[in-house]
């Protein structure tokens, strides 16, 4: 059951958040004018984030996400595990209605939102 739930869930919701990481740096590169750099920009930037991801943080998340799992299921049994899933799909998915109804910048503090340009 343990690696049913991080096949079929655990692991599609983390999949679903490096598509948002893809998408924020795709909008970050939409200051750049230039298409070739622009493109080559955002070729840098999810090659890099991908090997940060794969070496440093998807260690920390996949125990971050791990401890949060076990200790909700230890304190609170079947209900703590079903509680955590809810919830991590939730964010997910109010992540993604973010973006998509509102853009990417809508889920960027707003230092880190691209300057409006007025065409």
């Amino acid at each position: 059951m343990k690696n049913a739930v991080r096949n079929f869930y655990v692991l599609p919701c983390c999949l679903l958040l490096l598509n948002l990481c893809n998408q924020l740096a795709s909008y970050k590169a939409r200051i750049i004018d230039d298409v070739f750099l622009r493109t080559a920009a955002i070729m840098a930037m999810v090659l890099f984030g991908g090997t940060l991801v794969g070496s440093v943080a998807e260690p920390l998340i996949g125990t971050l996400v791990g401890s949060l799992h076990q200790g909700t299921r230890a304190r609170w049994g079947q209900l703590g595990e079903i509680l955590f899933l809810l919830v991590l799909g939730l964010v997910v998915f109010w992540l993604y209605y973010r973006v998509d109804v509102y853009g990417v910048g809508s889920i960027l503090p707003s230092e880190w939102r691209n300057p409006s340009r007025h065409r």
